[in-house]
């Protein structure tokens, strides 16, 4: 497979005093210190998607003015940089210091001293930024440190950590594909795929192959038919199949078209992942130009109706990319989004840049209010469900991850892959059911995976949508997971599809907006899919959205967690709003 190898990289610039003559010599040591054990802590802490830690560039000397600011800006662009934070302990000239790249997410630390004043800098600097027009987000530790103290404070870690995450995602997401496999599905707004959002916001292009290529290259053997094999033999060994309970008699396959349809499913997984990232096998086969792939990072898979109204639908292909392993063993997730929902799919690709975890994509289903689940099981609600909780279900692309069976401190969670062992895999998959797919919705068949997420895993819920005259609009709602009592969780989910994956969702209410209740949560939600992260990321999804100008329409993170540039501060007092006229002054990231 083709696996990234030149990752954006994090640049840091030492800034300093440039007055020689005892000022800049007492400082040099000092600065660029404090440089590098930045590039120490996040070395240290951040990988990128293929697990390999996050690799720093230093500028070759501390940066006192402009000739050696664009020394380094030549640097950082020969280095293949895609994040700049500037560092610095003292007092120093800010215009001809800063960084002045349009594209890179930028932000600066000023050591909080008093014997050089770095948060003097700091504030003139981000003066300087916001006069140009070019945001930077100021990173300020709460506590007065003392000169030469070489710690980073916890407030400054995590702060520079945020703006790392989310400085990353940008980078990485930037001059790669969204694959679009299909069209429209079912007359779903985000399956109209729109190119203008992911040039202008993203920094991505679009491509585009008809559904029938797939078929193309199932019937014209372009694929690795020894992985095939290979991918056959553990789909029967570790894919549990369940009985036909979605279909009656009179519509259910044989045993002989059941088992053409595993390897129909088995051959489009291989297909897809190939179309997205390419293949060298394909080329010793003959097919050079099929070998390359589409340098997708994310892509869409249109299914209904086109497709499933005969042929194998695609929900085992969807699940098995998404989930981080395989009959190759375990991996990094791949991203694709169900119903070609161009718009989730980049919610996926967002929490999964953000936290290197597998992504749920999921219908927003069901509010299930207390009164109406007393009404059809007789039982009521209580601890967090007690307001009621949502139905999160699809038949598709839910990663199996997303059965909650791996555990992180004897809890459920979702792990990078790096962190999950065989008896996680075996876990999930054991967790997991294949049922026929129900013909009601595909008449061609295939098979849809079914688990019930764990209870008690902390996660994140995002989407963004499109509102004309506006532009993309992020919302999300951080909660929980809960389990239900079988007897009720029975009842419920046999009123929806119980061949269909199901995760019941609890979002954290604040009494306020869209979140008073859970009720609202549900009501305010601007589409049919939503895509849920493992943990609490909100913070770190609204400081990328403020990278890329993407304004937050609804979200229940408390104040002193939201990270944005500090221009936003001049927007207005009222942080929501602020972020709406700060996006729209300065536009798309990339237009």
């Amino acid at each position: 497979m083709n696996k990234q190898t030149d990752y954006p990289k994090i640049g840091i610039r030492p800034i300093i005093d440039g007055r020689l003559g005892g000022i800049r010599e007492s400082l040099e040591e000092t600065t660029m210190k404090m440089a590098q054990h930045v590039a120490a802590f996040y070395t240290s802490e951040l990988r990128y998607p293929d697990g390999s830690p996050v690799q720093c560039v230093i500028a070759d000397t501390c940066i006192g003015g402009v000739h050696e600011a664009a020394q380094c800006a030549k640097k950082f662009e020969r280095n293949n940089v895609g994040v700049s934070l500037s560092v610095t302990p003292c007092w120093c000239y800010g215009s001809e210091t800063m960084d002045m790249s349009p594209h890179l997410p930028k932000a600066i630390w000023g050591f909080n001293g008093t014997e050089r004043p770095g948060a003097v800098y700091l504030a003139a600097t981000l003066a300087a930024h916001n006069q140009f027009g070019l945001p930077a987000f100021g990173i300020y530790g709460r506590d007065v440190q003392d000169l030469g103290d070489e710690t980073i404070p916890e407030d400054v870690k995590e702060r520079l950590l945020n703006f790392a995450q989310a400085g990353l995602a940008v980078a990485i997401m930037r001059g790669k594909s969204y694959l679009a496999i299909g069209s429209v599905c079912m007359g779903i707004a985000g399956s109209i795929v729109v190119p203008d959002f992911f040039r202008e916001y993203l920094g991505m292009r679009n491509e585009y192959v008809d559904s029938t290529e797939v078929l193309r290259r199932i019937e014209k053997k372009i694929y690795d038919e020894p992985e095939f094999e290979k991918a056959l033999a553990w789909v029967k060994k570790s894919c549990k199949e369940g009985d036909d309970l979605a279909n009656e008699e009179g519509k259910q396959s044989s045993r002989e078209q059941k088992d053409k349809d595993w390897e129909f499913v088995v051959k489009m997984t291989m297909i897809i992942r190939d179309l997205m990232q390419g293949n060298p096998h394909l080329k010793d086969k003959g097919f050079g130009e099929e070998a390359l792939g589409h340098n997708a990072i994310v892509s869409g898979f249109q299914g209904q109706r086109q497709w499933t109204d005969f042929l194998p639908n695609g929900d085992f292909s969807e699940a098995i990319l998404n989930s981080s392993f395989d009959w190759n063993g375990i991996r990094a997730p791949y991203t694709v989004a169900t119903e070609n929902d161009c718009f989730n799919g980049v919610s996926m690709l967002f929490g999964y840049l953000l936290t290197n975890t597998a992504q749920i994509f999921a219908d927003v289903r069901t509010y299930w209010s207390p009164e109406a689940v007393e009404r059809v099981t007789g039982w009521r609600p209580e601890a967090s469900a007690a307001n009621g909780f949502i139905h999160l279900i699809n038949s598709g692309s839910a990663t199996l991850d997303g059965t909650g069976q791996q555990q992180k401190n004897g809890k459920p969670a979702m792990k990078p892959f790096w962190e999950i062992n065989d008896e996680d895999a075996d876990a999930c998959l054991k967790a997991t059911t294949w049922y026929p797919g129900d013909k009601g919705y595909f008449r061609g068949g295939g098979y849809s995976s079914k688990f019930v997420t764990k209870g008690g895993m902390p996660v994140t819920m995002c989407r963004i949508n499109l509102v004309r005259g506006q532009g993309p609009v992020l919302q999300i709602a951080e909660g929980e997971t809960i389990d239900l009592p079988q007897h009720v969780h029975d009842t419920l989910d046999n009123r929806t599809n119980i061949t269909w994956p199901t995760t019941w969702f609890v979002p954290r209410i604040t009494g306020k907006g869209a979140f008073t209740d859970v009720y609202n949560v549900m009501l305010h939600w601007g589409s049919n899919h939503g895509a849920i992260s493992y943990g609490h990321i909100g913070h770190k999804l609204i400081t990328l959205a403020s990278m890329l100008r993407i304004p937050v329409c609804m979200h229940n993170i408390d104040e002193e967690r939201i990270f944005r540039p500090s221009a936003w501060n001049a927007f207005g007092s009222e942080t929501e709003g602020a972020d709406y006229r700060a996006c729209g002054n300065y536009g798309p990231l990339y237009k």
